[in-house]
């Protein structure tokens, strides 16, 4: 990423703090982020947090309170706190392996793992493209089965007409800087639930009953603890995952160019995919909607050597890359899963432990340069 913080962000901050006496704490800049961003993205509700992470627990969170403990459906190609998060909340991850072509989760394998005690199915739209078809959104419909998709790496990516994030009972975003926008760190949870929305509300800020939007609520809440002072009643052993005013200024900011800036993105994809090799690399990836803040580049097959000289020649190149894509690869390698997990386990889902060995992942943002991209799949087409 480059220059994704731009002067015009810095000069509202700036302005913001030239104020007499700036409010730095979460308070009104906050609110009206979360509406803009709701208008955006077209939900009800949005709950702006610390960071993507952070949206990532208190989702799963805010499903327990709801739904109760059991099973949730995860792809092992995905960001380490979408396990985490499962796992911190006291749910047992199952795994279904990835769609090549979305590298996000496939829907024969979702609908083969979903059983008795599924509470949801946590779905990634992984580097921009869209995990979600039509056929396994009727499924779990049918199934009664929660979605949730982590959108956190696909703003404005499109199923149809609607926005990633739109689909599912709740999702999740990232405002880190090498996203399509950034506040920094920051992360916003959505959702058209009410109820879901007041619960988190309350889960960002240590479960305090004040927090809530709800005079419902807050009056059952008063009467069932008329022992305790109202603007401190605990409701859940919750976090304290709030956002600042300058983070917010920031993504008010940031927000009033993200449609152009995607469209950029859009355009730099397809002249990458269609310029690379496609007797080398994968190029048949499904684009249609997608909105990508980073070129996937993954061997078509899985040849060590060739993966080596391909890192080592966008390394003497100066080309930044990231092994592995989304999240280092293959999850069900990593140490904290490998304890809980055979020894083995990694190995049945092929298809993410291909992009875990022979996939890696370069920078996309508005102000590349088109020949650079052209000269970056000339480099790789002639190895």
């Amino acid at each position: 990423m480059k220059n994704n913080v731009r002067r015009k962000d810095l000069d509202a901050v700036i302005k913001y703090l030239r104020q007499a006496d700036p409010m730095l704490t979460q308070s009104g800049q906050v609110r009206a982020f979360e509406r803009e961003w709701s208008e955006w993205l077209g939900v009800r509700y949005s709950v702006f947090v610390n960071s993507g992470s952070s949206a990532n627990l208190i989702t799963m969170t805010a499903l327990r309170e709801h739904y109760g403990l059991g099973e949730i459906i995860v792809p092992p190609l995905t960001w380490v706190s979408d396990i985490a998060s499962v796992l911190q909340c006291g749910f047992k991850p199952v795994f279904a392996d990835i769609n090549p072509r979305t590298l996000g989760l496939d829907c024969d394998e979702v609908l083969r793992k979903i059983g008795p005690s599924t509470k949801a199915v946590f779905l990634t739209h992984i580097l921009g493209y869209c995990a979600l078809n039509q056929r396994l959104i009727d499924a779990l419909k049918e199934r009664n089965m929660p979605l949730i998709e982590d959108a956190c790496e696909s703003h404005g990516a499109t199923l149809g007409k609607r926005k990633l994030g739109t689909v599912g009972l709740m999702s999740n975003f990232s405002f880190y800087y090498a996203h399509h926008m950034s506040t920094i760190e920051g992360g916003m949870v959505c959702t058209n639930d009410r109820e879901l929305y007041e619960t988190t509300r309350m889960l960002r800020s240590h479960g305090m009953v004040r927090e809530s939007t709800s005079a419902k609520r807050k009056k059952e809440y008063l009467a069932r603890c008329p022992d305790l002072n109202p603007d401190f009643i605990f409701a859940f052993p919750a976090y304290n995952v709030r956002n600042t005013e300058i983070n917010a200024v920031l993504g008010r900011s940031q927000l009033k160019s993200l449609d152009k800036n995607n469209q950029r993105r859009q355009a730099n994809l397809r002249l990458f995919l269609s310029h690379l090799d496609p007797a080398k690399y994968r190029t048949d990836f499904e684009v249609t909607g997608s909105c990508n803040y980073a070129f996937t580049l993954i061997l078509n097959e899985p040849d060590t050597k060739f993966m080596e000289r391909v890192m080592r020649t966008l390394s003497a190149s100066g080309v930044e890359f990231r092994r592995g894509t989304s999240g280092g690869g293959n999850q069900l390698r990593q140490p904290y899963l490998k304890r809980l997990f055979p020894p083995n386990e990694a190995e049945k889902f092929p298809h993410a432990d291909h992009v875990h060995f022979f996939g890696l992942y370069l920078g996309n943002y508005p102000e590349l340069d088109r020949q650079k991209i052209s000269d970056l799949c000339d480099l790789l087409n002639g190895l």
